[in-house]
């Protein structure tokens, strides 16, 4: 539960150095993708699926904090190095689908599936289709409420602007705006917590780094409506396995009380609320959510 740790205990500095995994490609669901393997080859899988216009950069942190176990982290269709879906709509079912795929053809085993924001979703509707492949769910920073139904809903209709437009103009006007620095850094200032300077340096040159790093303009737009219309409680009552919710206690997109709720409907689980911090999780207390993350695995471990 949440602490009374003041501000600067629980923020994390700024990382130095920043780790790296290995790097590998394939073919899934007729695209091309790419991703890393950290840790160590033999030990029990994880798989880490980021969030929206996020790529595997931004959970390298978490990763670092979890060396003793095997972690995949690949860049979703369409984002970071990986190429979009080959006529199929970007949407909450064809990423589980994806999801599912990678499990199947390149870990080839049941993983412990841990998805952040957009990827809480995605990683809950995969491991409610298959259940078998999901051994333990941990959802960091979960989408509890529909984005056009919360507080931010007039941040999220002019958001749904913003990517109509961007697909809608002459492509190089259409990824200018979409890859507007003024746009991401003001994102980045609303998202951060922390009043470390130099971990906000850090977050706002990740943020410029990798939020633009998306091929395709239509595939953004339908993955953000996808992000707006499901959340990730829509599916977490239904899971048999051992699902953690990892909830920041200042979280813009979630607020506690829904993040309690969607709890208390777990069949089997548990939520750990971090302090202070808000959806920047992975960013902002990385080390800390590895350990819980590591904590829960072994806790439901058979």
């Amino acid at each position: 539960m949440a602490s009374s740790l003041p501000p600067q205990a629980v923020f994390e500095p700024a990382p130095s150095p920043y780790p790296s995994g290995r790097l590998y490609e394939g073919q899934l669901l007729g695209s091309r993708c790419r991703w890393w393997v950290y840790g160590q080859e033999e030990a029990d899988p994880l798989l880490l699926i980021h969030g929206f216009r996020g790529d595997h950069h931004g959970l390298e942190l978490i990763a670092a904090g979890l060396a003793d176990y095997c972690l995949y982290i690949p860049d979703l269709p369409s984002f970071g190095r990986s190429e979009p879906l080959e006529g199929i709509q970007h949407s909450i079912s064809s990423y589980a689908s994806w999801i599912l795929a990678f499990i199947d053809q390149v870990i080839r085993q049941p993983v412990h599936l841990v998805g952040h924001s957009f990827g809480s979703i995605i990683s809950s509707y995969a491991a409610l289709a298959r259940p078998q492949l999901v051994s333990q769910l941990s959802l960091i920073n979960p989408i509890c409420q529909p984005a056009l139904e919360g507080d931010q809903r007039l941040a999220s209709l002019l958001a749904q602007a913003y990517y109509g437009l961007g697909a809608l103009l002459p492509g190089r006007l259409g990824f200018v705006l979409l890859r507007s620095p003024l746009i991401t850094r003001l994102t980045s200032e609303f998202m951060m917590k922390t009043p470390d300077p130099a971990l906000r340096s850090f977050i706002n040159g990740q943020h410029l780094a990798y939020f633009g790093a998306f091929s395709n303009r239509q595939a953004l737009l339908e993955t953000y409506q996808a992000s707006i219309s499901h959340t990730a409680a829509d599916y977490t009552p239904a899971l048999p396995q051992p699902v953690q919710l990892l909830a920041a206690e200042r979280d813009d997109l979630g607020s506690l009380d829904l993040q309690q709720k969607m709890a208390s409907q777990l069949q089997l689980g548990r939520l750990d609320i971090i302090p202070e911090v808000g959806h920047l999780i992975h960013y902002e207390t990385p080390l800390r959510a590895a350990a819980l993350i590591a904590d829960f695995h072994q806790e439901y471990s058979s």
